[in-house]
């Protein structure tokens, strides 16, 4: 391991790691040099995706060289936030994600309020929103985590990861809540 390496190794153990088991998703150094890094995403890497930015700016504050912080499932090229799409596939991936969520997802949460739309999809990142009961709701994590995220990941291959763009904090009447105890 090159000394930039073990440097963003330790930031990861120090300020990042917790918060990505936490949510399911594991994180290791695969590369770094020339001022960036890249991560090898595995568990699930939606689970990460979301902390980009955040595990980025720890990283850039802990090791000053490094300029730029790329995520990559294994086997895959580097994606991130600032890639850009892949050309062609996202849409089908999107349409073929779609219908599985609305004919086995939505019926299942539908007793909970709660409804799921796929929002799109980017270089087999797949992006959904959590509406209704499941906005807002604790269980929302785990629903996405151990439900949803599986599931199309049995179904669809392409998938690299499943990113909740849910703005759960807006949630007005979320099935699971502190105040419904």
């Amino acid at each position: 391991m090159t000394d930039l390496a073990a440097q963003v190794t330790a930031a990861l153990e120090r300020g990042i790691l917790p918060s990505v088991i936490a949510r399911g998703g594991a994180v290791r150094v695969a590369a770094a040099g020339d001022g960036v890094v890249t991560l090898e995403v595995t568990g699930s890497p939606g689970a990460v995706y979301p902390l980009a930015a955040r595990i980025e700016a720890v990283i850039r504050a802990a090791v000053p060289g490094i300029t730029a912080v790329r995520l990559a499932a294994p086997g895959t090229r580097p994606a991130g936030p600032g890639t850009g799409p892949a050309p062609g596939g996202g849409e089908d991936l999107a349409e073929a994600a779609r219908r599985i969520i609305e004919a086995e997802v939505n019926p299942a949460i539908a007793a909970h309020r709660g409804h799921v739309t796929v929002t799109g999809a980017s270089q087999g990142w797949l992006s959904i929103r959590l509406d209704g009961g499941c906005q807002g709701c604790s269980l929302a994590e785990v629903t996405v985590r151990q439900g949803i995220e599986p599931l199309l990941r049995g179904r669809l291959p392409a998938i690299t990861g499943l990113i909740d763009g849910t703005d759960h904090e807006a949630g007005t009447d979320p099935f699971f809540s502190p105040e419904k105890r």
